[in-house]
């Protein structure tokens, strides 16, 4: 895809900047559309009455599709790039949008839902690394923080759609219309991204140096020239690292389930399971289907219930900028487990206001799920993003992340797959489970998850080498300091894994 050069410094980074969030957004629109629509006689007319189980096919296999996605990134990515790679991505997504908006019979709703989630994978890995490869590393922990917000406003955002078009019932505008919005996002995408530059790592990866150093030039500012001293010696950095990655090579699956000394399987596993924290914790269970809990659990019309879904959406994405500013301080392990405590106190409370089952404990009820996304906002969600990127070794970094998202979108898939029917059949009970996985995060994370805050990969590796596998003695976040090592630098910021930043959601 051509480059067409028309602007530069910080209206090209934040053109950039602009495209990727439109992604996160839709990347959060896509997880709450159907919830918002699935409940509508409208829809439910035209694939006559789907029962729990059918619900949750329809729901998850777009979480299936998201898994296939990201796996075809995987294989694709270097060879289309990551501009090229996002192209792809929404064009399979554009197919996926007109199918569902289409569709009139149930198969047709279930593969458009695959289709559509497989772009959306395939854009879910690429966009966070083109953001992350253009933008300056003092920029990153802020746009890890924007990514999240974005993402948490899409799911009101596909809310408050529903019930505008909720107006429209019983004709299927209702739910057609939101479902079809989706597209406004991918043009929007489609039209912007031939007027902004690939990744200037990835051209340095295929030998496209020119190239990259042009890029490097028109992101740092208008008056910067390709002879600049700063763009010379930020393009020899990629190089050099690049040559580093070359002489290195990529690691082996069979390296990766070996522990040997670098301890790479005890590694996966730990990187793994922040990600499933994420999905285990009942997020999802809720998230997926907020308006038909209302409905289904306290009786709530419809109508209501999707506004206070939407009330609720906009407040997760207003909480989820917090930990920007104390995730560093306080530490992944203080903020996962104080997270994980508090969100099983939710569900305990939850499960105590559905059995009471009064006016006043239903609108508890309501409280306590709002109060539930806020403590999950500020703990589990953004460490589940970042502890495996931050835990593994470089050889092995792309493959043990990729396994480790792989576990979430699997997870993602199972939860939203049986939730309507445990809905349906468990009542209170599904509640309880999520109190129970949640309470047991506390323990897991205190006594096995090294503190990976203020410190760097080489550090990460000294605690792993020095520690068998088993209780954790690094509870702490490291001592502040200035990290002066440029090739430590920039391992950390110039090649982040696929995976590292994807969503979430």
């Amino acid at each position: 895809m051509v480059w067409k050069k028309t602007v530069t410094g910080g209206a090209l980074r934040g053109s950039i900047a602009g495209i990727c969030g439109v992604g996160f957004l839709l990347f959060g629109y896509d997880q709450g559309v159907l919830g918002a629509v699935i409940g509508l006689p409208s829809f439910r007319d035209e694939f006559d009455n789907p029962d729990a189980i059918l619900e949750g096919i329809i729901a998850s296999f777009y979480d299936l599709g998201c898994f296939f996605g990201a796996l075809l990134a995987f294989v694709t990515a270097d060879r289309w790039g990551r501009k090229g790679s996002v192209a792809w991505g929404s064009w399979i997504m554009v197919v996926g949008t007109i199918l569902q908006t289409t569709a009139t019979e149930k198969i047709q709703m279930t593969i458009s839902r695959v289709l559509t989630g497989i772009g959306n994978g395939v854009n879910t890995v690429n966009i966070p690394i083109w953001q992350a490869e253009s933008f300056k590393s003092q920029n990153r922990g802020a746009m890890l923080v924007i990514q999240s917000a974005l993402i948490a406003l899409g799911h009101p955002l596909s809310t408050f759609m529903g019930l505008a078009s909720q107006q429209a019932d019983p004709s299927s505008f209702a739910w057609r219309w939101p479902i079809a919005f989706q597209g406004f996002f991918l043009i929007i995408i489609l039209i912007v991204l031939p007027f902004l530059p690939e990744s200037p790592r990835w051209l340095v990866q295929h030998d496209r140096v020119e190239e990259a150093t042009v890029v490097f030039a028109a992101l740092e500012s208008k008056h910067a020239t390709v002879n600049d001293p700063k763009i010379i010696r930020e393009r020899d950095l990629v190089m050099a690292s690049v040559q580093r990655e070359r002489e290195l090579g990529e690691a082996s699956w069979s390296e990766v389930f070996t522990e040997g000394p670098n301890r790479n399987i005890s590694r996966v596993l730990l990187g793994a399971g922040p990600y499933m924290f994420n999905q285990w914790s009942g997020i999802n269970s809720l998230a997926y289907f907020l308006p038909i809990t209302f409905e289904r659990n306290i009786g709530l019309s419809t109508q209501l219930s999707l506004i206070i879904s939407g009330v609720l959406g906009v407040q997760y994405f207003l909480v989820s900028w917090l930990p920007y500013f104390f995730i560093e301080r306080a530490g992944r392990r203080t903020v996962m487990i104080l997270s994980a405590a508090g969100c099983s106190f939710c569900m305990v409370m939850i499960v105590i206001m559905l059995e009471v089952d009064t006016l006043v404990s239903q609108w508890v009820f309501v409280a306590m799920c709002f109060l539930f996304f806020d403590i999950f906002s500020w703990g589990i969600l953004p460490v589940s993003w970042m502890y495996a990127s931050e835990i593994m070794p470089l050889r092995t970094r792309n493959k043990g992340v990729a396994l480790g998202v792989s576990s979430h979108w699997l997870s993602n898939f199972a939860i939203v797959f049986f939730t309507p029917d445990a809905i349906e059949n468990l009542g209170p009970r599904l509640y309880i489970i999520w109190a129970v996985f949640n309470a047991s995060f506390v323990p897991i994370t205190y006594f096995f998850y090294p503190e990976t805050a203020r410190r760097s990969l080489e550090d990460m590796d000294d605690i792993f080498l020095n520690e068998r596998f088993g209780v954790t003695k690094c509870r702490k976040p490291g001592p502040r300091k200035l990290d002066t090592d440029s090739d430590s630098e920039l391992e950390k910021e110039k090649m982040p894994s696929a995976m590292q930043q994807e969503a979430a959601y």
